[in-house]
């Protein structure tokens, strides 16, 4: 940019900002033809010189309709509609503006002069000038498809931001649906039917209705009915439910409904039948239109409800009626949910019967045990109203799982470090887990709940071990076990050593445990609250039930030498009598003998234990090869330890 060229700029933005006059006064001290100014006023000339003004930001769309209004009428098999839109176009010039598709178009006009429409495919599109609002009408025309007592058509709808439509049908009690859009009023008026509704806006929206013949009618013949009334009383904790079973049959005639009175206090839930066209409820009654009405047989399924305190009280309830029946059996089948008693009142019209005898459809109804059933023949007053004194129980606590046996195997290093599998059997009906408290300073090392590993959760009473809930697969008894490593205090030359098996709050009816003990250590002095298990073999054998009594706390036997406290028998301190002195005792100590030198061979659980040490468990632990196995049992342990004590001493 030229010298003369900036200064001429410069002028004109001064002229425009109103900074002329200071630059007069700059000029007058300055040289002829030019202007002085400082550099940040300068600057800000430039600045302001460079600035185009934004051009003002344009609408998303060329036109948009705002709000369609459609009212429609169907007369002679045809059905019309004046759909009158209102609309804006945002941009300068002519807009084509779409305003309605696949339809059949009679008429398009805008004000009092047509609207100029144009082809697209299958849309009509106007063509309007803008910027403006305007509002313009069509007239559409349709085919009405009949059938005897119906008729439908299909009613193109603009893409206005909201679509209302009226309708007029013939018919006073015609039945008008629309899909998609909702019906919000109904009236009737000289033989015809308004309906208004709103419609998806740009969606063909499906038409349909259907109305009843006004014409003039045979004189109906009298109609005989006879009814079978079933009801199945449900007696639950805090209402009263009522299943019945209405079974009509037309002896003659042909009535279009059937009315059904109520007993007093239900509330109707709902109804259903094959032939059943609608339900019109009328306070302590209902009125059941059927179709087709020379049907010969009519069944409905009516459902009524009502509170009641709970508890204790008396039932007294009555049933469903057919009023027009000349005849009206009935069976009335009762059950309850919970422990419930129940005492019946003799009662003119209703007999007891055996709930074996009750109707297949009443016991397929029921969920829950029958308690009684009655039969009924309705008499001039009515059906006779049941009365019954309910006597409700509380209900008694169940175990939600129980453990049928537990197999603990323990194998002790000479470190003092005890490494033990717990394997249980478990029956399980709702409980989500088993809490298992470990020994002090013991650790969690794997679980497997039903053959496959599972994981526990920690938690500050103990730690979570998940089980299987009733219905999941197995379905019936199942395993789970656990390993657990505790580090107590080492062995010595000799002193004295506590076992301990985590509680759990599964009970458990028998508790098998094998202790076993590396060969450098001899284990005597046994005692705690397990009893060795040779023990129960000796007094289920017979011959010491009558004389033994063992205590949990009482001194037990080493297993591998056999040598333990024998229990005082009368006829050994004579050392005959009865048979049990002399040679017999010395083959039941030799017998006793042997079987406490097979009690000291390690299991498969422990020969398992061993392997699974060696390479499967995520610790390194150097489990004894050689020992000697102690077992114990004891029964019915629910939520405690079960302690072994002995005394060891360096072979």
């Amino acid at each position: 940019m030229t010298h003369d060229l900036r200064c001429l700029l410069v002028s004109f933005v001064l002229l425009g900002q109103g900074l002329a006059p200071a630059a007069a006064r700059a000029q007058d001290r300055g040289p002829a033809g030019t202007v002085t100014l400082s550099r940040t006023d300068y600057d800000r000339l430039l600045d302001l010189a460079a600035r185009q003004p934004r051009p003002p930001d344009g609408a998303p769309l060329p036109a948009a309709l705002t709000r369609a209004d459609l009212r429609v009428r169907v007369a002679a098999g045809t059905a019309r509609a004046t759909m009158t839109v209102d609309g804006e176009v945002f941009q300068a010039g002519a807009v084509k503006v779409p305003l309605i598709r696949q339809a059949t178009l009679l008429d398009a006009r805008t004000a009092d002069r047509p609207l100029p429409l144009m082809a697209e495919g299958n849309a009509h599109v106007a063509i309007v000038t803008g910027p403006a609002t305007f509002s313009a009408t069509l007239e559409w025309g349709g085919t009405v498809m009949a059938s005897p007592g119906r008729g439908s058509f299909v009613l193109p709808v603009p893409p206005a931001g909201s679509a209302t439509a009226t309708f007029d049908v013939p018919g006073e009690q015609s039945d008008l649906r629309v899909s998609p859009g909702l019906v919000v009023r109904r009236t009737s008026a000289a033989g015809r039917t308004l309906v208004e509704a709103t419609l998806d806006p740009g969606t063909p929206t499906t038409v349909s209705w259907s109305a009843r013949e006004t014409g003039p009618t045979a004189t109906p013949r009298d109609t005989r009915m006879l009814a079978e009334v079933k009801s199945l009383v449900t007696i639950g904790e805090a209402d009263i439910r009522l299943l019945t079973l209405v079974d009509v049959t037309i002896v003659q005639g042909e009535p279009p409904a059937i009315e059904v009175r109520l007993p007093a206090g239900y509330e109707l839930v709902g109804v259903t039948g094959i032939s059943l066209e609608r339900s019109d409820p009328q306070g302590d009654r209902v009125v059941l239109s059927v179709t087709p009405a020379t049907r010969r047989r009519h069944q409905f399924l009516l459902n009524l409800e009502r509170s009641s305190a709970g508890g204790s009280f008396r039932l007294d309830t009555g049933f469903p009626t057919v009023p027009a029946v000349q005849r009206e059996t009935g069976e009335v089948a009762v059950e309850g949910i919970g422990t419930l008693e129940i005492t019946s009142r003799d009662i003119r019209g209703l007999r007891r019967m055996d709930v074996r005898e009750v109707d297949a459809a009443l016991t397929s109804a029921a969920r829950q045990p029958l308690i009684a059933a009655f039969r009924y023949q309705r008499g001039p007053s009515g059906p006779p109203a049941l009365a019954l004194d309910v006597t409700r129980f509380p209900d008694a606590a169940v175990l939600a799982a129980i453990a049928d046996r537990a197999v603990a195997t323990t194998l002790v290093t000479k470190e003092g470090r005890a490494l033990t599998e717990v394997s249980l059997l478990v029956r399980n009906r709702a409980q989500p887990f088993m809490r298992v408290v470990l020994p002090p300073g013991a650790s969690m090392l794997s679980v497997d709940v039903g053959g496959l590993p599972a994981k526990p959760a920690d938690g500050a009473d103990g730690v979570r071990v998940p089980l299987l809930r009733a219905g999941f697969r197995p379905d019936g008894p199942y395993t789970v076990s656990f390993v657990y490593l505790h580090a107590g205090p080492s062995f010595g030359r000799k002193g004295q050593m506590e076992m301990t098996l985590p509680r759990m709050d599964v009970p458990v009816s028998v508790v098998e445990w094998e202790l076993f003990v590396p060969d450098e250590y001899r284990a005597d002095r046994f005692g705690g609250s397990a009893i060795a298990s040779f023990l129960i073999d000796d007094l289920s054998a017979g011959g010491l039930m009558e004389t033994v009594t063992v205590s949990a706390e009482s001194p037990m036997v080493d297993a591998k030498s056999s040598a333990r406290t024998e229990p005082v028998r009368p006829n050994e301190v004579q050392g005959q009598g009865g048979g049990r002195g002399g040679a017999g005792n010395d083959a039941r100590r030799e017998s006793r003998d042997q079987y406490a030198a097979q009690a000291a061979a390690p299991s498969a659980n422990v020969q398992s234990l061993q392997r699974r040490a060696a390479g499967v468990l995520p610790v390194r632990i150097d489990v004894p090869r050689a020992g000697t196995s102690h077992r114990f049992v004891r029964p019915l342990v629910v939520d405690e330890d079960t302690i072994v004590q002995f005394r060891y001493q360096r072979r």
